[in-house]
């Protein structure tokens, strides 16, 4: 009995844990799109605002990624275990970045995607920081900077996109793919 007890609290406690971080990330984004007058999922014009009206309309961890081109601690970010079905936006200026169909685990402590949703979506610069030679990747509207893309990623592009969370909104909901089919469909 008191077994049971224990697991019922347990599961209750992790029930509330995934229902408060899913009530955090939709603030956030409700946040960065009250007080961003250029955030739109559907405007594809390029972002043209000084460095001072950037800091105004950015949380200060947004600012930090999109225009110092700073970095989360890996695995500490909300997106790095996220398994909803949907699009994953720029949080600067709302831009469609990446969908759940492009992402994958990659173990490496940032959300792992494997192809933006188009080619203009994303831009590329040479990163050869801190000792590094590496291919920086920014968002194709304003020109955040979202993290870095490797050749080491699943078919069919081989490629590994490593993303900040910071620098994505979600749109969605569903859960995952394994979730939504049928039970025949499912893996054993």
């Amino acid at each position: 009995m008191k077994q049971a007890t224990l697991i019922l609290i347990i599961l209750s406690t992790v029930i509330s844990s995934c229902s408060s971080q899913q009530k955090q990330i939709k603030k956030d984004s409700m946040e960065t799109k009250d007080k961003n007058p250029v955030y739109s999922h559907n405007d594809t014009s390029k972002v043209n605002l000084s460095e001072a009206e950037r800091k105004k309309a950015l949380p200060e961890d947004v600012y930090h990624i999109a225009r110092e081109k700073g970095t989360e601690r890996a695995f500490t970010g909300k997106f790095w275990e996220h398994k909803e079905v949907g699009t994953y936006h720029c949080a600067a200026c709302g831009n469609p970045l990446f969908t759940s169909d492009g992402k994958f685990e990659s173990s490496c402590g940032w959300p792992s995607f494997f192809e933006p949703v188009t080619k203009g979506s994303i831009i590329y610069a040479p990163d050869n920081t801190y000792g590094m030679s590496r291919t920086e990747v920014m968002c194709g509207r304003c020109k955040a900077h979202l993290g870095h893309v490797f050749e080491d990623g699943p078919p069919p592009t081989g490629l590994r996109y490593c993303i900040n969370s910071v620098i994505l909104d979600f749109t969605g909901g569903a859960k995952t793919k394994e979730a939504e089919k049928k039970p025949e469909e499912k893996k054993p």
